[in-house]
């Protein structure tokens, strides 16, 4: 598991690799140019809440999407076999996308580990990682994390990235038993707070 130290060092890291809000979320780090767009990808989200723990973790709430079918782009379970989120409806799922490079993101797993081990039966969370290096690069991040339920799903071709169109990672999808969305968060999130426990409540509460 990841240390205390271990996560006060990706936080100040995250200065470095992602925008001036602290801990809101990544772009890919290939220049100033994605930078600026990723930026505006937040100034152009819709607007929401805006929702930061005491941590210094910020996203922002978005439900202009609720009631969306889910995404049809195929990804990677950790068998490397093809999966699509279709294939887990019948329960509430809440999907992570996240890179081993985003430092909120990382700061994030942890939280969503332990709330998939508190919800097993009402929620699945899959973490989606858009690493380019997939399993080879996703793998070993999880063997020294030893998570004790998250897995290791990956998505090479950031079918999922594009498909939710934030531009920015972290981002958290709610999608209901039937597969519609309920709210994303564009950007990251205390999962062990008081305010993400009541958003997911009555989706969860419909089991």
């Amino acid at each position: 598991m990841l240390l205390e130290s271990d996560v006060r060092f990706l936080m100040r890291i995250s200065l470095f690799l992602c925008l001036p809000m602290m801990l809101v979320a990544c772009d890919k780090p290939n220049g100033d140019k994605q930078s600026d767009e990723a930026e505006q990808a937040i100034d152009d989200a819709p607007e929401g809440e805006t929702i930061e723990s005491d941590s210094g973790l910020v996203g922002r709430l978005d439900i202009s999407q609720r009631g969306s079918a889910m995404i049809d782009t195929p990804f990677k379970d950790p068998d490397g076999k093809t999966v699509r989120l279709s294939d887990f409806i019948g329960k509430p799922v809440l999907v992570n996308i996240w890179a081993t490079w985003c430092a909120p993101c990382v700061v994030e797993m942890p939280m969503l580990d332990q709330l998939a081990g508190r919800e097993k039966e009402r929620l699945k969370v899959l973490v989606v990682s858009q690493d380019i290096g997939g399993a080879e690069q996703v793998d070993p991040f999880f063997a020294k994390a030893n998570f004790n339920e998250l897995e290791a799903y990956t998505d090479q071709e950031n079918g999922l990235s594009f498909g939710f169109g934030s531009g920015l990672m972290p981002t958290t999808v709610l999608y209901d038993a039937s597969g519609k969305e309920v709210w994303r968060v564009i950007g990251a999130m205390d999962w062990d707070g008081a305010r993400a426990a009541m958003l997911m409540e009555e989706t969860l509460a419909e089991r």
